[in-house]
């Protein structure tokens, strides 16, 4: 577990994962996917857009997250505290 868990920061260290998640969000905001989820339908008494928004948020908030943490452990690793 540990194992998958090192693979899986290693992998959140490069700057292609930065630019892909960047881009993958700025998409969740194009007319195409907001038109799909902008329909009178609620979900437990909550519009399906605002659903999807607040998804959207809490999404990016937990991958900046990991991002953040990645960078920690690296920083760590390279013998350096994070301090200028």
């Amino acid at each position: 577990m540990k194992r998958l868990i090192s693979k899986i920061m290693h992998r959140l260290q490069l700057r292609e994962s930065w630019i892909i998640f960047f881009i993958l969000g700025i998409i969740m905001m194009t007319f195409p996917f907001l038109h799909i989820f902008n329909k009178p339908i609620t979900l437990f008494g909550v519009p399906l857009l605002f659903l999807y928004l607040t998804a959207g948020w809490i999404f990016s908030i937990f991958v900046i997250y990991l991002f953040m943490i990645a960078s920690r452990n690296e920083n760590k690793g390279n013998g350096r505290d994070g301090k200028p």
